[in-house]
């Protein structure tokens, strides 16, 4: 079916699959604090009262070739002063730290939600099931249970708490929510991710380069997304259509990407390899999913929306598969208007490669969604654009 779209660009509106999962809206959060990444490098060595030339003028190269301009954080002014012992070497800060971030993924969940709920246009009371994802938080009862009830849910919503995946943890919410929607006729699932840096937050430390990274590269913010197969016509309005999903992790590198809680927050150490197995092996797992869209030969006939861990992943990435330089392109510019969100970013990419897909005569059909983690763990789902 063809329509004219805003900028007067005649688009195709295909029809969704039946039975098949599709994605019919999409929502944002942020925290109130926006970091220009120019602004950093002084606002962080102030803070934690580091004095170390060296380490900042490493962060300041850091900061340029991250790519990333803006950022969104929960730490702020406030909060250190309140809260001292944060910006100190050693401190045993975990309880006040969740205490903060448990409160704050709650907020900029429920905003996201609210945000995806207004482009739905259905009530709060139609969620049947609700995913929840965030490495930012430990409670029992967990998040998903606060955002039910600051939402309004319905009490036998069926819940899923997904905790700890990191970055790859939004594809896999969209695959658990894909195979809720298509399993269960008539369901409407919201996926939520949030998260917040404040559980890493700590002065730089020779002992851990990896920080400065940290500091480079993250952000804080929400996602909200709402699934359901079979759409109700001239009520619900999907833009993308969730064909098939798969997981693989890479045997033997679980120490690539690796986290620990404690009582001084989370560390994180990363591998210099990281880039390099996600090169030597994103190939096969890209042609595995391609090959379920039946008549696709060139990577370039697709959209991708790849989660932005990093430029080097990035540029490795369409090095490797050959991409023309624009298929890229709506990660890039996620990573630098927000930085790498963790799980959230997947969503930005989306919400982009959506308005991208809309705004242009006869767009891509198919596309990928892809993000990588600790495990190395690589998620995928092929994409379908309605638009």
């Amino acid at each position: 079916m063809s329509k004219m779209n805003g900028n007067n660009v005649s688009t195709i509106t295909r029809l969704p699959t039946p039975g098949k999962a599709t994605v019919l809206a999409i929502g944002k959060a942020f925290p109130s604090q926006v970091v220009p990444q120019d602004c950093l490098v002084e606002g962080y060595f102030r803070d934690t009262n580091c004095m170390d030339s060296a380490m900042k003028e490493k962060l300041e190269r850091l900061c340029k070739t991250t790519t990333v301009k803006t950022r969104y954080t929960v730490m702020s002014k406030e909060i250190l002063d309140q809260y001292p012992e944060l910006a100190t070497e050693g401190s045993a800060t975990i309880s006040q730290r969740l205490s903060i971030a448990n409160q704050a993924v709650t907020e900029m969940a429920k905003e996201a939600s609210l945000a995806c709920f207004k482009q739905w246009g259905r009530p709060a009371e139609d969620i049947t099931h609700v995913v929840y994802v965030s490495s930012s938080e430990i409670r029992l009862p967990g998040g998903d249970l606060y955002l039910a009830s600051e939402l309004g849910l319905r009490n036998d919503v069926n819940r899923v708490m997904l905790y700890f995946l990191g970055c790859y943890g939004g594809v896999t919410g969209l695959r658990i929510a894909k195979d809720i929607a298509e399993n269960n006729p008539g369901s409407r699932v919201l996926l939520t991710t949030s998260e917040t840096t404040i559980l890493g937050y700590r002065p730089p430390n020779k002992s851990r380069p990896y920080d400065l990274v940290g500091a480079a590269l993250f952000g804080d913010g929400a996602a909200a997304t709402i699934i359901g197969a079979d759409p109700i016509s001239e009520v619900e309005s999907p833009f993308m259509e969730l064909s098939y999903a798969t997981q693989q992790f890479l045997p033997g590198t679980h120490n690539v990407i690796d986290g620990r809680l404690t009582e001084e927050g989370i560390n994180f150490k990363l591998g210099r390899d990281l880039p390099q197995k996600i090169d030597d092996n994103i190939e096969g797992f890209c042609k595995k999913l391609m090959e379920k869209a039946g008549n696709l030969e060139d990577f370039n006939d697709m959209f991708w929306a790849v989660h932005p861990g990093g430029p080097a992943i990035l540029n490795r990435l369409e090095t490797k598969l050959k991409l023309r330089g624009e298929k890229l392109d709506c990660s890039r510019k996620a990573l630098m208007d927000f930085g790498n969100v963790s799980s959230n970013t997947i969503f930005y990419v989306m919400e982009y490669m959506r308005d991208e897909l809309r705004n242009k005569e006869n767009g891509e059909e198919w596309g990928l969604a892809l993000a990588f983690g600790p495990g190395i763990t690589f998620e995928g789902i092929l994409l379908r654009s309605l638009s």
